[in-house]
């Protein structure tokens, strides 16, 4: 018998994590702050907006009510964004009871503060049980039942097994890992990489630029996360170059189809507004590269993409930075 499962917003990643409970069996609310995307997603059982020509079935709860919504969970699912997942957290808190898990499946971090989402949870729902969802897995995909690997990362390795229970099937495919650091930290640094990749490829330049934006990209993320005390490995696996693959090379990525408007020429502010959604790697890549001076770690790509974001380089100069840097052994930066 699956637990009553409430999924934390309506977008496009929770309707797709819905369909898939769903159509397991397991009993899902879906709760968002839109009462008029939930009615016509009611209606229609397609999210027209956030997920469209992805049928949701009969048997998905709809409710714009969080007191309600999280009070009937015995699991609770956030897939809000990172910058609305304090906010979310703290009026839930009241209603999260002992031994409910909260599941966070956003990939960011924390602007201002530049903290992980678990650290943010942990402050605003004492004594919580936390897991993380993450590893290269597009909504789109996922809601059409393409195949896909995740993996489930908690302190608590029940927990961790519980939600790979949860999400199993012959569809998806549930890992576990215990390095939470690690799996937070690459699934929120990949989306500034991608952004890179976007800037590249708008730029008009090809395969060989992508691939070494990706790789001297995730080894710059390995630095600052074993450098903040997470575990090489994970950098190595679906939450690190499992995602930073698919988000630099797929048109569903946001972050990527940013990029590309930016490559183009388009003002960082105007290529947000066109993707209509929220690129959390525009809000992560602050935050990231005040981690990487405060840990003494360097990001080269990561600062360039923060000049370019705050308007004090253009691509064309960013990528000559990058290029003209001074020479390296490329075994010099290690990962140790």
């Amino acid at each position: 018998m699956y637990k009553k499962v409430t999924i934390l917003g309506s977008g496009s990643w929770g309707t797709a994590l819905a369909a898939n409970l769903s159509k397991k069996g397991c009993p899902v609310t879906l709760w968002g702050r839109d009462a008029e995307v939930l009615k016509s997603t009611r209606e229609c059982k397609e999210n027209k907006k956030y997920l469209p020509d992805i049928h949701l079935g009969d048997a998905i709860i709809y409710e714009d009510n969080l007191a309600k919504a999280v009070s009937q969970a015995e699991i609770i699912i956030s897939a809000v964004t990172s910058q609305s997942f304090r906010e979310v957290m703290r009026t839930a808190a009241p209603f999260v009871k002992n031994g409910k898990i909260i599941v966070n499946v956003a990939k960011g971090l924390e602007m201002n503060s530049y903290k992980r989402l678990s650290e943010i949870a942990s402050e605003e729902v004492p004594k919580l049980s936390y897991t993380i969802l993450s590893g290269p897995s597009h909504a789109e995909e996922v809601g059409k039942g393409m195949p896909t690997t995740l993996v489930a990362s908690s302190e608590n390795l029940e927990d961790a097994e519980t939600i790979q229970d949860l999400f199993m099937s012959d569809r998806l495919r549930v890992y576990t890992n215990p390095d939470v650091l690690g799996v937070e930290l690459g699934g929120a640094l990949k989306n500034i990489i991608a952004l890179g990749a976007g800037i590249s490829d708008g730029m008009g330049f090809g395969d060989n630029a992508k691939a070494a934006m990706m790789t001297r990209g995730i080894s710059e993320i390995a630095r600052l996360g074993v450098k903040m005390g997470a575990l090489t490995g994970t950098f190595f696996g679906l939450s690190g170059i499992g995602d930073l693959i698919v988000t630099c090379t797929s048109m569903y990525s946001r972050n990527r189809r940013c990029g590309i408007l930016i490559g183009q020429g388009m003002s960082p502010n105007e290529a947000v507004r066109q993707i209509g959604m929220v690129v959390e790697g525009v809000y992560t890549a602050e935050a990231a590269y005040k981690l990487a001076q405060q840990y003494g770690v360097d990001m080269p790509i990561t600062e360039q993409i923060v000049r370019i974001l705050n308007d004090e380089a253009d691509a064309k100069s960013a990528v000559m930075s990058l290029m003209s840097r001074g020479k390296k052994h490329e075994q010099e930066e290690l990962i140790r």
